[in-house]
């Protein structure tokens, strides 16, 4: 396979995302989730305010999209790390994650190199449903069925203009609720 450019690569995943909304039905119920730790939609919410973190390995990435996210009217909360330096990631995880959880962030985005570990510590936090996305489709999928309120990237693994399309598209995707919200309730659940 043969390079592409990022004109071609961007053509290529707007033909895909035209095709699967063509697919999707034309109602889906908007009900909202009935936990109390669920975050509101986008499309409902007047609140803009996203904790960004990243470890040393995703401090560059951070960077760029604490730019790109300002530049989309979002007030950035910067959790760290403030250099390429080596630093560990479950802090910083920990840190976006319960920004999330206090209520003074709308939305949680932390990167490190592979997205995992990061996922797994933000995990612990009670309210917080953090997914690791790689594509539109997971993060499609994370805010339409799981109501993910977090999200965590691998700098290492996808580029910057990947990155904004997923961050994106999990900043606008709306919860589907109907019969995803029973789904997040029983996740919800386990918590407890």
């Amino acid at each position: 396979m043969e390079n592409l450019s990022d004109a071609d690569l961007q053509k290529i995943v707007d033909e895909v995302v035209s095709s699967l909304m063509r697919e999707m039905p034309s109602t889906i119920s908007a009900q909202e989730p009935s936990t109390k730790d669920s975050i509101e939609s986008s499309s409902s919410s007047n609140n803009k305010t996203v904790a960004l973190g990243a470890d040393h390995g995703g401090f560059l990435l951070k960077e760029n999209l604490k730019r790109f996210l300002s530049d989309q009217d979002y007030k950035v909360i910067d959790c760290g790390t403030s250099s390429g330096d080596s630093v560990d990631y479950p802090d910083f995880a920990r840190a976006v994650a319960e920004h999330v959880q206090e209520g003074k962030a709308w939305r949680g985005i932390m990167i490190d190199g592979a997205g995992i570990g990061s996922c797994m510590a933000a995990n612990k936090v009670p309210g917080v449903r953090a997914a690791m996305c790689y594509d539109y489709a997971t993060a499609f999928n994370s805010r339409e069925h799981n109501n993910a309120n977090l999200l965590t990237l691998g700098a290492g693994l996808i580029g910057p203009n990947l990155a904004k399309q997923i961050v994106t598209t999990f900043l606008d995707t709306d919860f589907g609720g109907g019969r995803h919200t029973r789904r997040v309730d029983k996740i919800m659940e386990i918590e407890k």
